[in-house]
């Protein structure tokens, strides 16, 4: 029972603001560090941010889209949502690229932006821009606040909505005056209101039993592994999988990471800047296991002739992606991880060596190889060399374009979460603020951006930012 002095205390205390209330419910959620560029739209929040400047590490970057590739970065390298804040018009307005690729290559962002006072929402005032309309298409989600008080549930219905299911980007638009209200007791442990959303089951027992089935079948299987892998921790459980029955993997340019690039089963990357090997393994496979892979044109190349000797078992947690490119004939729609899980209690090695022995020849007469020069030092031999010398431990951050596909093929990587680059949306100046992210989310770990002169120069400003994150801590 609350005393006396409890009571008084609690009358005492002056009232929250709407932006004290959102960095409250930030803090409560975990986070640490933001990346956030002011405005006048946004300016109370970043007021509030002060107020907890030894709890939220508030970064600067030097435009709104390097914070929000920074936010990228920051959770792809710890799998927890970044956050970004930026204010209204043209502020918000740089963040839609990052929103397209957080939405493309399926990472938990939490972009805040600051609006207009609600009163003159439609106007055309001063730096107004209707982001849930710009953005509908490219987030997850989206909120316009139109009342302080529900301020703790929307920032909780948020984050759980962009770090649950597939993982995604979820915008919070929040007008200058909801911001300033004051607040007298908040409720913070406010229930979330998500009627319509609704995550998959896991597998069930007859659906496992037709899997194993379809493996016990099959002669010259492959796994097709994509990000999903990683985007829903379940990296460990596919390399159980691998270890149990032996079949051979491929990895997307997102799905890199899931098993260690040296293991003997593994393929590399397939598709359009893949191995040989990989490539001819799937279009002579009869079971090709699609995990946490959405059959991307850079993958497939023509899709009447992507895998089209063999049966297809897709898993997914995205119903949507099912069936949307290339039907399956064992079709998933559940939690990667759950699905491994259920998997690895039950299968069995196979006898696949002459299947393996298919492989061997295909690599030992298509290799990966680059031409050595005299008169120059090659972008391979570079990246070779570093991955040897750094032997894993690292995070690597990339650009878009010819360095970025050097990168995914020369790359040892032997952990996930340590690829950072933008697949889906392929946007250019993402490697630096990228990187930049990653670093803020691992300080102890070496990152480095490997990055082309077209892509650096997109987001060079963020260099400072850098520079002065270093010069704070």
């Amino acid at each position: 029972m609350a005393t006396i002095d409890d009571r008084q205390t609690a009358t005492a205390r002056p009232p929250l603001t709407g932006a004290d209330v959102l960095v409250e419910s930030l803090l409560r959620h975990g986070v640490e560090v933001i990346f956030a560029y002011p405005g006048g739209a946004s300016m109370p929040m970043h007021q509030a941010l002060t107020r907890y400047r030894d709890k939220i590490r508030t970064i600067l970057p030097r435009h709104e889209q390097g914070g929000i590739f920074a936010a990228e970065g920051y959770a792809r390298a710890t799998g927890k949502p970044g956050v970004v804040m930026a204010t209204s018009g043209p502020g918000a307005l740089n963040l839609v690229t990052g929103l397209a690729d957080a939405k493309m290559d399926s990472l938990p962002i939490i972009a805040i932006t600051g609006q207009v006072p609600t009163k003159v929402i439609g106007t055309d005032a001063f730096q107004e821009t209707p982001m849930v309309e710009v953005c509908r298409a490219i987030t997850k989600h989206h909120y316009l606040v139109q009342d302080a008080r529900d301020l703790p549930r929307i920032v909780k219905e948020a984050f759980h909505l962009a770090s649950t299911g597939r993982p995604g980007p979820v915008l919070i638009d929040i007008p200058k005056d909801i911001q300033n209200t004051a607040l007298t007791n908040p409720d913070f442990d406010v229930p979330m209101d998500l009627p319509g959303y609704r995550l998959p089951q896991p597998p069930a027992p007859e659906t496992i039993a037709e899997i194993v089935a379809a493996i016990k079948a099959s002669k010259r299987p492959i796994i097709y592994c994509g990000g999903g892998a990683v985007a829903s921790n379940a990296s460990a459980e596919v390399r159980e999988f691998v270890q149990k029955t032996g079949i051979p993997i491929a990895t997307t340019l997102q799905g890199l990471g899931a098993i260690p690039s040296d293991h003997y089963l593994s393929l590399g990357m397939l598709g359009m800047h893949g191995t040989v090997y990989s490539n001819y393994a799937i279009n002579e496979a009869d079971l090709l296991l699609a995990l946490g892979v959405r059959f991307d044109d850079r993958v497939t190349g023509k899709l009447s002739e992507f895998a089209k000797h063999g049966r297809i078992v897709h898993v997914d947690i995205d119903a949507s992606e099912i069936n949307k490119n290339k039907a399956a004939h064992i079709a998933v729609n559940s939690d990667l991880g759950d699905v491994l899980r259920a998997l690895n209690q039950v299968v069995e090695p196979g006898d696949w060596r002459d299947w393996y022995q298919q492989i061997d020849a295909w690599r030992e007469s298509d290799p990966m190889a680059y031409d050595q020069r005299d008169d120059a030092i090659m972008p391979q031999y570079i990246i070779d060399q570093f991955s040897e010398l750094a032997r894993g431990q690292f995070i690597m951050a990339t650009g878009v374009g010819q360095h970025q596909m050097w990168a995914a093929q020369w790359t040892r990587f032997d952990r996930p979460r340590t690829w950072i680059t933008s697949g889906g949306l392929g946007s250019m100046g993402f490697g630096l603020p990228a990187a930049m992210g990653a670093q803020a989310g691992c300080p102890n770990t070496l990152v480095v951006d490997i990055d082309g002169d077209g892509s650096l120069l997109m987001n060079i400003q963020e260099l400072a930012t850098v520079y002065s994150a270093r010069a704070c801590r």
